[in-house]
């Protein structure tokens, strides 16, 4: 009766889907019910990317540092998924490198040990998939910039590996102010190039 009661309280709050004849099920789409107001409001308000960016800067600097102090058999892991990254940069797939460095992230985060912390990056997973393919979009226009992140997701890299937390923290955060540094002048450069086609198209009307 305990395990029933428990049950049909996880069920009315949405938790749990019965399926008649079928069984109990966990819902699927939990994360909804966190990621799916602010998902609408980065939809609406492409300023507030960068809001994003910065709790980045949060959530990778502490999985960056907890992984270089706790992480073990997870360096094998880890190391296949940094690979990833670079096979897919250098078969210019943005798509496949985007995917490679979301997973990357959620495999450092998993070797951090903290559960509340995977917990947050999992609920953010479809406003991170979204944000990490749009930088890239911008990235892969200037392929000089693209050289300098990937350069700096190395040295993050390479601290996790020589078990260096603090170096593992400062990298990433290295790595996170340089990509918003980057996205801020080439979204001031698409502001200003559009205000002048705006002007253009008042002086030929």
């Amino acid at each position: 009766p305990s395990l029933r009661e428990a049950i049909q309280k996880l069920e009315a709050k949405g938790f749990l889907l019965r399926r008649q004849g079928g069984g109990t099920f966990v819902q699927s789409n939990l994360w909804q019910s966190f990621s799916d107001p602010l998902a609408q409001l980065l939809e609406g308000h492409p300023e507030s990317q960068f809001d994003l960016l910065e709790t980045r800067h949060a959530l990778e600097g502490i999985a960056a540092y907890y992984a270089a102090l706790r992480g073990t058999a997870d360096f094998v892991r880890i190391t296949n998924s940094h690979q990833a990254i670079a096979d897919a940069r250098d078969a210019g797939d943005v798509e496949a490198e985007s995917q490679a460095v979301l997973q990357y992230q959620l495999i450092v985060t998993e070797a951090a040990h903290n559960v509340v912390l995977l917990h947050l990056l999992r609920c953010m997973v479809p406003m991170l998939e979204k944000n990490i393919r749009q930088n890239f979009e911008f990235l892969y226009t200037r392929k000089e910039m693209l050289a300098m992140v990937s350069e700096h997701r190395e040295q993050v890299f390479r601290a996790i590996m020589s078990r260096s937390p603090e170096v593992a923290r400062e990298a990433s955060h290295r790595h996170l102010a340089f990509l918003e540094d980057v996205l801020l002048d080439m979204s001031r450069e698409h502001t200003r190039r559009e205000r002048s086609l705006r002007r253009l198209q008042q002086y030929t009307e």
